[in-house]
C-alpha cells in the first residue's frame, strides 16, 4: 500500500468486521527519536489462538468471501522492511492489537498519507462503530473520539455528511498543527 494510512483503514475494518464496537487507532511520530508507531486496537472477536500465529501468511484468511488476506502480511512486510517491528495480541472474546513500528526516515517507509480521510470514511462507512484516534508528534497530542462527539451533537450526528465533512477538516487542521509545532 501507498500509504501507512491505507495500512490502518484495512486493519480497522478487519476489527469491524470482527464485531467491534470501538476501534481505537493511535499514530505516534516520533521525530526526535526516529520512529513511527502505529496501533489499531479493538473490541471485537478476537483472533483464535490457532490462528495468531498464521495471520501474517498472506495466503491465510478466517473469511469465506475470499482465499488470501494480504492486510497483516502486508504491514508486517513494511514495518520490517523499514527497520520496525510487527506486533500482534489477540484474546478470544476481548478483541486485537497491532502495533507496527517504522523507523521514521527509513527511505522505504510509505508516507502516513491521508489520516483524516481515512478515520472519516471508517467513521463515514461505519457510523454505529465508536472510534477514538489519537495522533502525536512528539510531545504534542490530538485525540478525536466519536463517543464525545455523538454526546455533543446527538446519536444520529454521524451519519450526516455535512459534519463528516467538518470532522474531517477538523482532523486535518489538527494534524497539521502537530506537526508544525516544536
Amino acid at each position: 500500500m501507498r500509504e501507512i494510512a491505507l495500512h490502518i483503514m484495512d486493519i480497522a475494518e478487519n476489527g469491524i468486521t470482527a464485531g467491534a464496537a470501538c476501534v481505537h487507532i493511535l499514530v505516534h511520530e516520533a521525530r526526535s527519536e526516529n520512529w513511527l508507531k502505529i496501533e489499531i486496537r479493538d473490541d471485537g472477536e478476537g483472533i483464535p489462538s490457532d490462528m495468531l500465529n498464521k495471520v501474517t501468511d498472506p495466503f491465510v484468511t478466517a473469511r469465506t468471501t475470499r482465499r488470501v488476506g494480504l492486510g497483516l502480511s502486508l504491514l508486517k512486510t513494511a514495518a520490517e522492511r523499514c527497520e520496525g517491528d510487527f506486533a500482534i495480541l489477540s484474546e478470544p472474546g476481548k478483541g486485537t492489537r497491532i502495533t507496527a513500528t517504522f523507523r521514521y526516515d527509513h527511505i522505504d517507509r510509505a508516507p502516513i498519507g491521508d489520516m483524516a480521510g481515512s478515520v472519516s470514511m471508517l467513521i463515514m462507512g461505519n457510523p454505529d462503530v465508536d472510534f477514538v484516534y489519537t495522533h502525536t508528534v512528539d510531545a504534542s497530542i490530538f485525540t478525536m473520539d466519536t463517543r464525545e462527539i455523538r454526546r455533543e451533537l446527538g446519536e444520529d450526528t454521524l451519519a450526516d455528511p455535512s459534519v463528516i465533512i467538518q470532522l474531517t477538516q477538523s482532523i486535518r487542521k489538527k494534524v497539521f498543527e502537530l506537526r508544525s509545532e516544536k
